[in-house]
């Protein structure tokens, strides 16, 4: 073992009589550990939301959607989604119609987006009808003397009090013109299926109905308001989405998951910056500590670092002494924190310990998901400060001149 190590080691094991240094030493490990975990907590916390709300936005929703520029609904949609759906990179294409209406059953009534698909090919683009709870999907293209199919959603369904075989009320804003003003349209549905995606903001406000039933409820015979389609790399969906819309040709637009969440992900980003920099000050408080208790020991054991220095013992020997023990001190707190920061992690994501209310985050509980890449450079960046935090006192010890400190001993 080096001399300067092994100094720096005994360094740590302060005796009886300097019991305000060895207090003061504890309270550093334990400041750099506080930060390090809290550190590592917090951004588990922010990468857990932005993992699951990802996760659930791309499976449920489409990666790309193709709409009219005018709003003006898109004819012969069969066809044109058939040329689409052989563009590079696109997987699958389903159309859809949908609009806002009002869904009652009995006395409870809430507004919901209705949309129109045709199964077989909307799961292909998502999935929020394989997530049934009850009922079956195929039911969605059978006809009913008195209804049209359609399937809820779990909150939807619970708040409404409608459950699989019941008949509900659909009303469109959209009706007919009359002498008195615009007349809302209505028709009956049974409810055949459930679905639940686990996201909050699709389980009360979405309803699914066949292509057919939504095109008889809005009077839009052959017309759907727009075309979905499912890429093989959801990361890169603007290339693909440049070559959908020159391929469908003027009139038309299109829009990414990405565009469409932007709102969402940025101000997750942002969380993530604020989380970095009001966390890390717990880190810097705790380098302060570590340039505290470097200076009180520097004072402390001036005389021994002078005898060290007497007996050939050069400056940066000496130096290289009180930054290792600091370094160990940082080194000491960064492994305890990373170890609490991910034990604490695992424990929360695998027990669901924090619950939160969906209807406000869109997720029953909170996420944790630690990242290893995390957990680097944040062991780095709390041993680098630790570093910067010795360099003074180190400095100070190398400095002292042994014949002044020992001169009347």
């Amino acid at each position: 073992m080096r001399f300067e190590f092994f100094v720096a080691l005994r360094y740590l094991k302060a005796k009886r009589r300097q019991a305000a240094i060895s207090v003061a030493t504890a309270i550093s490990v334990v400041g750099v550990m506080a930060g390090v975990a809290a550190l590592v907590i917090a951004l588990a916390v922010n990468n857990g939301f932005r993992e699951d709300l990802e996760s659930r936005l791309v499976n449920a929703t489409a990666n790309i959607n193709l709409v009219r520029v005018k709003n003006d609904g898109i004819p012969n949609y069969d066809e044109l989604a058939a040329r689409l759906a052989k563009i590079p990179h696109v997987v699958a294409a389903a159309p859809a119609l949908y609009e806002p209406v009002l869904a009652s059953h009995g006395s409870r009534a809430d507004g919901v987006i209705i949309k129109g698909v045709d199964p077989e090919r909307e799961v292909r683009v998502g999935d929020l009808l394989k997530r049934l709870s009850a009922g079956s999907l195929d039911d969605l293209s059978r006809s009913f003397p008195d209804a049209d199919p359609i399937i809820l959603g779990k909150e939807l369904a619970q708040d409404i009090g409608a459950h699989v075989g019941d008949r509900i009320l659909i009303t469109s804003p959209q009706g007919y013109v009359t002498p008195y003003g615009v007349a809302p349209k209505f028709r009956y549905f049974r409810v055949v299926a459930i679905f639940n995606s686990g996201f909050y903001d699709f389980d009360f406000g979405w309803a699914f109905t066949n292509l057919g039933a939504a095109q008889r409820l809005f009077d839009l015979p052959n017309e759907v308001s727009v075309i979905e389609f499912r890429i093989d790399d959801i990361y890169k969906p603007d290339p693909v989405a440049d070559a959908i819309r020159k391929a469908a040709g003027p009139g038309f637009d299109t829009t990414t998951w990405e565009e469409q969440n932007r709102s969402l992900f940025n101000a997750l980003s942002l969380e993530r910056l604020v989380t970095i920099l009001t966390i890390g000050l717990i880190v810097l408080v705790a380098a302060l500590n570590i340039f505290i208790t470097l200076a009180m020991m520097v004072m402390e054991k001036n005389r021994e670092i002078a005898v060290l220095m007497s007996m050939g013992a050069r400056q940066r020997q000496i130096w290289a002494v009180f930054t290792l023990h600091g370094l160990l001190i940082g080194a000491v707190g960064t492994l305890l924190g990373l170890i609490l920061g991910y034990s604490a992690s695992w424990v929360g994501n695998r027990y669901k310990l924090i619950h939160l209310q969906a209807d406000v985050y869109s997720l029953p509980f909170v996420p944790f998901h630690p990242r290893p890449w995390d957990g680097l450079w944040i062991a780095l960046a709390a041993l680098i400060i630790s570093f910067l935090a010795t360099l003074y006192p180190s400095l100070n010890a190398a400095r002292l001149k042994p014949v002044e400190i020992l001169r009347y001993e």
